[in-house]
């Protein structure tokens, strides 16, 4: 097999939290595809780094009166503990404030400006006049200018669910000081993604996606790409834009994708002081054999199978080789909620005593290549690592090692493989090979399974403890432990880049040198000596987990008053993350309320006077025509609408606006990345049919 070149990165973790389970199946899938191409032979590369810059960074620092570097530092010391804890195996983990952040930024940036894909236009924007900034929609909150719902934030209400712009919002106020902000102008740059649209078609169906993801880019792509906003206005903690005399910043999203290459690049220059010679270029620049993996989460897919390429591409930088996002994670069937105990922090779980690999193994068992969530069952996750980690892998080498000790001086005989075993034995390391390459990890596991009921079933046709007790019976005895510890010792392999520590403690256990992938199915020779056994792994003790999950519910204690601005907005935070993790339910009968209808676009048109909305004519089959205002201006061009199939809700008490009466409103999706959504039916759904 060729060897291959690859530089790795997993995304960068805001430097304004901790870090929970959740952000650990993204490391832990990575590291252990990392570990997997390690033990292959190839040259690998793992960087990482905190995403360090942004408005909550400022104003958390300016809250505990520390400097934004102050506290990016702490943070950063955090997330090295807790990554190092997991067995998170970075080869350097760094930090987006550095200049090798900086320069390389800048950079891309004279080279996108130098191409005429910057333009520059003014905006429109909330402006807090006591804290003397422009204030991001989050930080604007008054009463819901559609359902009147006071204390609401400044791009959605979480009484009716209304999206809108701030600039809507009745009696808006800045959470940052409680001033009454103000409407100012500023100049923003942007970045004309919309002039990549050819390229990004090309490079998303390269089979650099996973094909849910290349297909979710289509998506944007019939919506049009919109140009992006790169700047932010001083105060700002970020990298001041060249020529601006430090007045515009970087937006965060821009520097902090350019962090995977400043993290290499500071890895390079401490290769370079140690003697070792990393070719840069050959990794950042076009036309090398290189390979540029990331692995995200479907979340920030936007920012990297659109922005992040059509960045390198125009500034004549390598595009990544592959993206793979990776789902959610899920506990006990729900999203991660501090009020009941499952929003698990990595320093908690650490905390209360439980074996790091424990949650690598079980998030191994439920990883695949696709974009699908998992689950984390508690019951399960205890029920899984006894049974499959102690009860089955384990339980091999502590039935037989111990008699090597004691009966024969620690030396193994001669393994006698039975053909069976052997026939099933000989071809799995490439099979599983494949499905680590693969990131395949519950159908490597399961095929490591299988192979440790072969083992166990040997042993316990044996009964080599039945013959310790016959003299006679000693070469037997031998040759059967001897046997258990060569199967063993193939499992120890090929679950190690997933135990990786648990790995190291069989390596001593068995006097060999760190296991490769090629050594599988290489046995010890007779006459190896082998040290005492030592106890490996304990069970899970299911009051462990009631325990982790009880002092995750303590979190949400505050330890000391905070000022009251501080604790307002700490209090807002801590509502919003409840908002999210708990959804409110309502019954079949609530939802029949809802009339859900198929509409024909009949018409769109810009409405004059208004910056978020556009005027739409709707068939609605036997309901007629309606008139409805929807503030999907941003992102739909009238004439992208006309004839398009959509939803709207036809019960919806009209409502009378300046502009005219809106008599319903159209359904639409939106999330963490920029962009809007209309929702549009399956091919065959006809104006006026119900939704149900």
């Amino acid at each position: 097999m060729s060897s291959r070149r690859i530089l790795v990165t997993s995304a960068l973790p805001y430097a304004n939290g901790a870090i929970h389970l959740g952000h650990l199946v993204e490391y832990i899938q990575c590291d252990i595809w990392v570990r997997f191409q390690r033990m292959q032979g190839h040259e690998i590369h793992y960087v990482g780094a905190d995403d360090t810059h942004g408005t909550p960074i400022m104003l958390r620092a300016d809250a505990e009166g520390i400097t934004p570097e102050q506290l990016i530092e702490r943070v950063w010391k955090e997330h090295k503990r807790d990554f190092d804890a997991f067995g998170i195996s970075f080869d350097n983990y760094h930090s987006t404030h550095t200049p090798e952040t900086r320069e390389l930024s800048e950079e891309i940036y004279k080279r996108l400006n130098a191409a005429k894909l910057i333009a520059r236009r003014d905006v429109e924007q909330f402006y807090d006049p006591v804290k003397a900034m422009f204030l991001p929609d989050r930080y604007i909150k008054g009463e819901c200018p559609k359902c009147g719902a006071k204390d609401q934030y400044g791009d959605s209400c979480e009484v009716c669910g209304a999206t809108y712009s701030p600039t809507d919002l009745k009696n808006p106020y800045s959470t940052v000081s409680g001033a009454a902000p103000v409407r100012k102008s500023s100049e923003h740059y942007f970045f004309k993604l919309g002039d990549c649209a050819e390229f990004l078609q090309q490079w998303t169906r390269s089979g650099t996606l996973q094909p849910e993801a290349a297909n979710k880019m289509a998506e944007w792509f019939a919506s049009g790409l919109n140009d992006w906003d790169i700047s932010r206005d001083a105060p700002y903690f970020g990298f001041p834009i060249p020529g601006t005399d430090g007045k515009k910043f970087f937006y965060v999203w821009l520097d902090a994708p350019v962090g995977y290459f400043g993290s290499f690049m500071n890895y390079v220059g401490k290769q370079k002081t140690a003697g070792k010679n990393v070719d840069a270029d050959a990794y950042l620049k076009p036309g090398s054999n290189t390979e540029l993996v990331h692995f995200i989460g479907k979340d920030i897919l936007y920012f990297h199978a659109l922005f992040w390429p059509a960045m390198l591409k125009n500034a004549g930088f390598r595009t990544p080789t592959s993206v793979y996002a990776h789902g959610f994670l899920t506990v006990n069937g729900e999203k991660m909620s501090k009020s009941r105990g499952t929003f698990i922090t990595a320093e908690s779980y650490i905390a209360q005593g439980l074996n790091p690999e424990w949650l690598r193994y079980y998030y191994a068992a439920k990883l695949n290549s696709t974009m699908e969530d998992i689950d984390m069952n508690l019951d399960d996750f205890v029920a899984r690592v006894n049974s499959d980690l102690v009860g089955k892998y384990i339980n091999i080498a502590s039935r037989c090692a111990g008699f090597i000790a004691k009966r024969f001086d620690g030396k193994l005989g001669k393994p006698d493989i039975p053909g069976e075993i052997e026939q099933i034995y000989s071809p799995a390391g490439s099979e599983i090979a494949g499905y680590y390459d693969e990131r395949e990890y519950g159908k490597a596991l399961r095929k490591i399974m299988q192979l440790a009921d072969l083992a166990n079933q040997y042993v316990d046709g044996k009964k080599p403890w039945e013959m310790a007790r016959s003299p006679d019976k000693s070469s037997e005895l031998h040759a059967v432990c001897s046997t258990a510890l060569a199967l063993f010792r193939d499992l120890t392999l090929y679950l190690k880049p997933v135990l990786p520590g648990l790995a190291r403690d069989v390596e001593s256990l068995l006097n060999i040198p760190a296991l490769e992938w090629k050594q599988a199915w290489k046995h010890l020779p007779a006459g190896h000596v082998i040290n005492p056994y030592q106890h490996l792994m304990t069970r899970i003790d299911p009051k462990q987990i009631t325990a982790l999950v009880e002092a995750n519910k303590e979190s949400l204690k505050p330890a000391t008053p905070a000022p009251h601005s501080q604790q307002r907005h700490a209090q807002h935070q801590e509502n919003a993350v409840e908002a999210a993790t708990q959804p409110e339910t309502i019954s079949i009968d609530d939802f029949s309320k809802i009339d859900l209808r198929v509409a024909r676009i009949a018409s769109a048109e810009h409405v004059e006077g208004a910056d978020k909305l556009l005027k739409l004519t709707l068939e609605v089959g036997e309901l007629g025509t309606r008139q409805v205002f929807a503030g999907i201006k941003s992102a739909y061009a009238p004439e992208q609408l006309q004839g398009r199939l959509t939803v709207m809700v036809a019960n919806l008490a009209p409502r009378k606006m300046k502009f005219g009466l809106s008599e319903g409103m159209v359904l639409a999706a939106s999330g963490d990345a920029p962009g809007l959504f209309i929702l549009s039916p399956d091919s065959g759904a006809q104006p006026g049919m119900r939704i149900k």
